[in-house]
Formats: structure tokens, sequence, C-alpha cells
């Protein structure tokens, strides 16, 4: 099956359409007409080799929203018309420990929704910035929201889980003191679904411009991370970090915050290493510096079912997919609110 894509031919090429095959629904598939997808700044780490071993002609977009066109005769969760979701995830082995765990996203066979190897033509797997994909029934979403909130739906496939997955993992909840460092496509995420958890949420910004919209979000506080005093005011007091920021800096103004015991978790992905932080500031309160990477297909479910209860969807500027190329440059320099959305209409 031939469908439209965007995509690139090289890491110093703008993306382009380009003609791409989808496999044929297997007995287990099913098949996916994509309404939207989310843009991601792995996205454009990926198509410009920022983290190497790209493959092109490179199609991204892991933040897939749609609805069934077909299934195959095994799958019985799904059925044409319904309204679905693929993430990170379109494949893995399905029989280690991760994967019966439900944590697919760390099993060593797991299969991303591009660039990853594949028997299917190219030989490696082509994303959300097309018309149609054909995914395993195993990772492929149910959701919940109303259609109307769809293309806002599409980030929370990423950035959403992203943040999600940490904050479940440590705990946040009422009585817990959360930070987010960031407040961007993630952090804004982190923010929203902190709030909802009933953690008492501090974001924290370089930028004093960014208070009232992190108020908004649902922050309870808000702290300029330039200012010592301000900083100083909140140290030991912690119970777990969430450090979106995908530039590397130092760790250690966020590791004093903590409480004894207390975590910063890191989801944002530098393509350069973090400044070595202090060891002291780890082992004289048993601190932890821990990452984490999206989440397994239950927890994914999980999330977008917390998320619809509670009316949560992503802030986002939906784009033409003519625009792809000019949100790359604004993503670079934090030119939106907070997340760009294709409408796949437009690859027509």
């Amino acid at each position: 099956m031939h469908v439209i894509a965007y995509g690139a031919h090289a890491s110093d090429q703008p993306l382009e359409p380009i003609r791409i095959t989808r496999r044929a629904p297997g007995a287990d598939d099913v098949q996916i007409a994509i309404d939207y997808c989310g843009i991601c700044h792995s996205d454009l780490h990926q198509v410009r080799s920022e983290w190497e071993g790209t493959r092109f002609p490179c199609v991204p977009g892991h933040e897939i929203v749609g609805r069934v066109t077909a299934v195959g005769e095994h799958v019985k969760g799904f059925k044409a018309g319904d309204l679905v979701g693929v993430g990170c995830i379109v494949d893995s082995c399905k029989h280690c420990a991760d994967c019966d765990a439900g944590l697919e996203n760390y099993c060593n066979g797991m299969i991303g929704t591009y660039n990853f190897a594949t028997p299917d033509e190219p030989g490696w797997t082509l994303g959300g910035y097309s018309q149609q994909i054909v995914v395993h029934a195993r990772y492929v979403l149910r959701v919940r929201h109303p259609q109307a909130q769809l293309a806002a739906v599409a980030p929370l496939l990423c950035a959403g889980i992203t943040t999600y997955s940490p904050l479940r993992h440590w705990g946040a909840g009422p009585g817990k003191k959360v930070g987010v460092v960031g407040i961007g496509g993630l952090g804004h995420m982190g923010i929203k679904l902190a709030h909802a958890m009933g953690a008492h949420v501090v974001a924290f910004t370089t930028s004093e411009s960014k208070r009232e919209a992190a108020l908004a979000l649902g922050a309870d506080e808000v702290v300029v991370s330039r200012d010592a005093n301000a900083m100083a005011a909140h140290r030991l007091s912690f119970d777990f970090i969430l450090n979106t920021v995908a530039a590397p800096h130092e760790l250690d103004a966020f590791l004093v915050l903590l409480k004894r015991d207390g975590t910063l978790g890191l989801v944002g992905a530098p393509a350069t290493a973090h400044p070595s932080p202090n060891v002291f500031n780890l082992i004289m309160k048993r601190r932890a510096i821990a990452g984490s990477m999206i989440g397994g297909i239950a927890e994914t479910q999980e999330m977008l079912d917390f998320c619809a209860e509670h009316g949560i969807v992503a802030d986002i500027e939906l784009i033409r997919a003519d625009q792809i190329n000019e949100s790359y440059e604004r993503m670079l320099k934090g030119d939106v609110k907070y997340r760009f959305v294709i409408d796949n209409a437009t690859l027509a």
C-alpha cells in the first residue's frame, strides 16, 4: 500500500513529500488512517543525525492519533472507526521479563515507531508524518477523549507518557512536593499531570516571563532558577524533581533541593552529556539521579485514560504539513506553546 508522507533524504536536507509503502495488515494488525501527528524534539534530533544512526529516507513521528480502517482476523479489541493512538513503540520481543511486566519500552528488542530495523520495506520503520500506518494490535492504544480534542491528544503519546511514567513511579500525589524543571513540550505536561495527581507542584524556569503561564498550567509556585535566593528557599524540601530540559546543564542546583532519599528524574535527552554532579550532593542525603524513558503499553493506556478523566490535553499549535520545516526552526528557538501538531489531512 503506497501512501504520502513527509520525510528527509539526508540530514542536511529539508523534509518534503515522499511516497512510502505500508505493509498489508496481517492477522494481528490494525490499519490506521492518521488524522494528526505531534512533532517531538527527538524528531529533529533524528532527522538531523544528531543522535547518529539515522536511516534515510527518514519519516519521523511517534505521536499518532487517528481512526481504525481495518483489522486483522485475530484482532478482538478494535474495529473500524475506533479512535486510536500509536506512540513510540510498534513492536518488541513479547516474551522477555520486561515485556511480561508490561515494560516494552525497556525491552532489548523494542522497535520504535521510526528509524528502527524492521522486515518491512524499506528495512526500517517509518513514522507518523504519513497518511496511514499499520501496527500490531498490542501496541495500539484506545483514545477516549472527545473527537474535537484529537489533535491535542497526539502529544500525550510521547510528552504525556514521558512525564506521567516517572511521576507515577516516584509517587507524585497528595502530600508530596514535586518540582518540574523546564516549561516546554515536556514540562507543560509534567505540570498538568503532577497537579492532577494531587502533588504540590513547583515549576522551575530560567525566565520570569513564564511565571503566569506556569501558574495557569497548574503550578502552585514558580521559581526562577537563576535567582539564588529563591532556589535556596526550597533546599531540602522536594520529594521528587522531574527535569525535562533537553540541553546540558548543572544538576547540582536541583540536587540540593531534594529531601533525604529524594530523586532527580531526568527525561530530557540532550545531544551531549550533563556536567558530572558533585557526589557529596548525592551521598550526604542518600539522594538519587534517575532516568525514565516513555512507558510501557499498559501504562500509556493508563495515562490516556487518566488524561481523559481529568480533561487533560496538550497545549498545541496545529500546522500544515508544508510548515514542518519552519516548525523545526521555531522549536529550536522555543517559539511554540507548547507542542506542534501536524494536520495529516494536509499531506495530500
